[in-house]
């Protein structure tokens, strides 16, 4: 009977519609809504139903997919209908990506247009593209306070430009990802400044309230994201002489989601972006889009259901375009970023794998992959039609969340141990060669999370400066030794600009007062495109760092086994200092790689009777598919050098 509600309620609001969109050929719209309606009706009922305008929002949600349908360009429908048929193309192990600033990497969109060839050259087809929407010059945020979601930074170019990048990636078949930030705006938005000026409409856009009575409710359960420079949720506005709740900084103010005029606007944003071109929409802070007294307005299951809700309606007018969720939450929150289906992804198809990257950075630290073995475990199997984006660095900074259980388990103190990393990664101890930088101290309790670019995180800063050969030696290998598991742990490997010729640590924006308080712009660069050129001069340290990686990227996305439909097995070969799993076809288990990561700074060896049939076959018929060499195997036990990895396979 509901289906037949739902339906009812969709031939209605079509019937009002025909004479705006008659002269449309709607088919595939009009096919994909009615295989969604109901769910979306479903999903808008229980977050709306209860409002006297609910069908009247109905109507709106509905308007705004036909009208973005209408003004989808063919080109990017005609990839829609390519993707629907081949529904797990984004599985694929032939994509890799880098993730990267415009203005930092080429100065403007043209810029990037100009630059394809550099990211063919490496073997990267996916290229996020950081946040470029307009914002204010100084309180942005890096880019996360939106002043206009439908304009670019004017320095940057036009929309023109972003059209005009598009349509050359897809010739050559790469993908646009680009940033929608859903938790927030700039309180410099045109909705904020009309809330500003007393529009009732507008405040209902945002949570705002007379006095503190409501605000302290929420405070009682509401953590702080950034309690040294940010405290507290709310913000007084002399202007509109009324609290607001500001989550992240005092200009960004929360949207109001409970009003689903917001939730309706934010669509028509979700896609209008990607009719302008983008393959993927990284989602921003998704994990804090409701807001409920008495909790901590996180990962609350109202901000899933709109998640679910924005899918649904985006497989309507835009099915080709994939959401990443950035939901940097515990293991056992991330993965429901992905949905609750059992196979497909019902949310986002891609969540980033950030207790990976953070497991990734204590093995460093530590010489071992006792918790990132231990670690990893805790991680929930994700989806078979959904993906992980695998990385080791990115614009923000490293947080330590590993899960204290897992950090007892590997047999260490979680305290003590957190405090270790800090300063280790800061440099702090004789045997740390690691420049990082702290972000987000705590003075009262020690706590602080880490900046720095990963060559200087991993040594090559203070190895060039020393002039010190094996210093610079090691820090390469840990540089491609990490890239090895983002390459074949499972996912999609996200490089960040730089990483790939051994960028370091840009300290010039402590001469910025716009920038001087925020640790982040250490590893937030102006590409050095004069020393990029020294990735073709043998010996030279960018040389060696780009060739290897492109040589990995390469051998990877020839290796069925690395697409990701979890087919993958962790594999404890009793050394601390390894982590070791095999890749395998699903259908044919004799198909596949071993990888082995060696962490430490001296030579491993493991026995390869341990496992299973790679001994009974080690005696010449295996070989490093990375390097097309055989491995180091004598009696069995095969030889891992330092900061060393081997892709080994079956010879037949």
């Amino acid at each position: 009977m509901y289906e037949q509600v739902s339906h009812s309620m969709l031939n209605d609001i079509l019937n009002r519609l025909k004479d705006e969109i008659s002269e449309q050929d709607l088919r595939h719209f009009y096919t994909r809504l009615g295989a969604n309606f109901y769910a979306i009706h479903s999903l808008f009922h229980r977050l709306y139903g209860k409002r006297p305008d609910f069908e009247a929002q109905a109507q709106r949600l509905v308007e705004t997919m036909a009208r973005q349908y209408i003004r989808r360009p063919e080109a990017l429908r005609q990839i829609d209908i390519e993707r629907e048929k081949d529904y797990n193309w984004f599985l694929h192990q032939r994509w890799t990506g880098m993730a990267l600033y415009c203005k930092g990497f080429a100065g403007t969109v043209k810029g990037m247009e100009n630059h394809l060839n550099y990211f063919q050259e490496l073997g990267v087809n996916l290229v996020h593209i950081l946040p470029l929407m307009k914002c204010p010059k100084d309180e942005n945020d890096g880019g996360y306070a939106v002043s206009d979601f439908r304009q670019i930074d004017p320095e940057l170019g036009s929309l023109k430009d972003i059209a005009s990048l598009s349509k050359r990636m897809h010739e050559r078949g790469m993908l646009l990802a680009l940033d929608v930030v859903l938790n927030h705006t700039s309180n410099q938005h045109d909705w904020s400044l009309r809330a500003k000026a007393g529009e009732k409409k507008y405040q209902d856009y945002y949570y705002t309230f007379t006095n503190r009575t409501v605000p302290d409710m929420f405070e009682q359960s509401m953590p702080e994201v950034f309690p040294e420079t940010a405290p507290g949720n709310f913000t007084w506005d002399e202007e509109m002489q009324r609290w607001v709740m500001t989550v992240f900084n005092h200009y960004q103010w929360d949207l109001n989601y409970t009003n689903p005029a917001v939730l309706i606007e934010i669509l028509d944003i979700i896609l209008y972006w990607a009719n302008q071109g983008a393959d993927i929409l990284r989602l921003d802070a998704v994990a804090f889009l409701w807001k409920k007294i008495g909790s901590t307005c996180q990962n609350e299951r109202e901000a899933h259901l709109i998640l679910q809700l924005l899918k649904d309606c985006s497989q309507v007018t835009a099915p080709g375009v994939l959401f990443i969720a950035e939901a940097i939450v515990a293991p056992v929150e991330v993965t429901k970023y992905f949905g609750e289906d059992a196979v497909i992804a019902k949310e986002c198809e891609i969540a980033y794998n950030a207790t990976l990257m953070a497991l990734l950075w204590d093995a460093i630290a530590t010489k071992n992959a006792k918790l990132l073995t231990h670690g990893i475990t805790s991680v929930p199997v994700k989806l078979e039609r959904a993906t992980w984006l695998n990385y080791i660095r990115c614009h923000d900074d490293i947080g330590l969340g590993f899960d204290n259980q897992d950090i007892e388990r590997a047999g260490y103190d979680p305290g003590p141990h957190r405090r270790y990393l800090i300063d280790y990664f800061t440099g702090k101890f004789s045997d740390s060669y690691a420049r990082g930088v702290p972000f987000g101290h705590n003075e009262r309790t020690g706590d602080a999370r880490i900046a720095g670019s990963m060559a200087s995180l991993v040594g090559l800063e203070y190895a060039l400066s020393a002039d010190d050969p094996k210093a610079i030696d090691d820090s390469i290998l840990m540089i491609l030794l990490v890239h090895s598991v983002l390459l074949s742990f499972g996912g999609i490997p996200l490089l960040y600009y730089g990483d790939e010729i051994g960028t370091l640590n840009d300290y010039s924006y402590r001469a910025e007062p716009a920038k001087s308080g925020d640790s982040r712009w250490v590893h937030r660069p102006q590409f050095d495109w004069e020393r990029a050129t020294r990735r073709s001069e043998p010996g030279t340290v960018e040389f060696r760092i780009f060739t290897a990686l492109k040589r990995m990227i390469a051998v990877r996305s020839e290796i069925e086994v690395f697409a990701d439909f979890n087919n993958r097995e962790l594999i404890d070969v009793k050394n601390p200092h390894l982590f070791v799993y095999e890749r395998y076809h699903l259908h044919a288990r004799n198909e596949s790689v071993l990888v082995i990561n060696n962490f430490d700074g001296k030579s491993q060896s493991v026995d390869l009777s341990q496992l299973g049939h790679w001994g009974q076959t080690a005696y010449g018929h295996l070989t490093d598919l990375h390097t097309g060499q055989d491995p180091d195997i004598i009696n069995n036990t095969l030889v891992v050098p330092p900061y060393g990895f081997c892709w080994l396979s079956e010879m037949r």
